[in-house]
């Protein structure tokens, strides 16, 4: 018998994990979101997946390199387990159809809301995407979790009050608006204890 698929909760880096700043490119600048850390613990916590989808266009914009992003990768990695927390895998796309580096300046299936990271880390982690999550601030991060039959929590922080506009006027909803990480965190744990009680009947 296979073993049994997992849940993942897929996250945005910047604007949910830690305070937007455009075009991150420096560890210094890295500041967590209050409470992200401790709602990143509690995922670790309840035994599901913490898997990192960002879009990084910075690098075929020619903002910063590959290497800026895992240095920033590490800081948030470091920053979070001082925290208690851990990630299970960090996934990002350095493409853009309009970067300057030709090398990245493609259209590409990992670019939210395409499917690639997602679909790696499946593969990777035997992932049942039915009971899995997408939280982000962007309308891409929205879109991916529909796209992918997920649900989807919209967090307020980083881009997230105007994404949610763009979102209203597009007649789009995600299952879930919350303040931030923090928040999103607890509709997902209720959704999932709901899910355990329903199953243990």
């Amino acid at each position: 018998m296979g073993s049994k698929k997992k849940t993942a909760v897929f996250l945005d880096r910047d604007g949910t994990i830690n305070v937007e700043v455009d075009y991150l490119s420096n560890p210094d600048d890295f500041v967590l979101v209050d409470g992200s850390a401790a709602a990143i613990a509690r995922l670790n916590e309840i035994g599901v997946l913490v898997i990192v989808v960002s879009n990084q266009s910075g690098v075929a914009r020619g903002y910063f390199s590959e290497a800026d992003v895992a240095r920033v990768n590490e800081k948030m990695i470091r920053e979070l387990e001082e925290h208690g927390a851990r990630l299970d895998a960090i996934y990002y796309c350095p493409h853009h159809p309009d970067g300057v580096i030709e090398n990245y300046r493609i259209e590409c299936r990992c670019r939210k809301p395409g499917p690639a990271m997602v679909e790696e880390a499946q593969s990777r982690f035997k992932i049942d995407l039915d009971s899995s999550f997408v939280v982000g601030d962007h309308r891409g991060d929205v879109m991916l979790a529909k796209n992918l039959g997920a649900r989807s929590v919209l967090v307020l922080t980083g881009h997230g009050m105007g994404e949610k506009d763009k979102l209203d006027r597009e007649g789009v909803a995600p299952d879930r608006v919350a303040r931030d990480l923090k928040e999103a965190v607890e509709y997902i744990d209720e959704i999932l204890e709901r899910r355990t009680h329903h199953g243990n009947r």
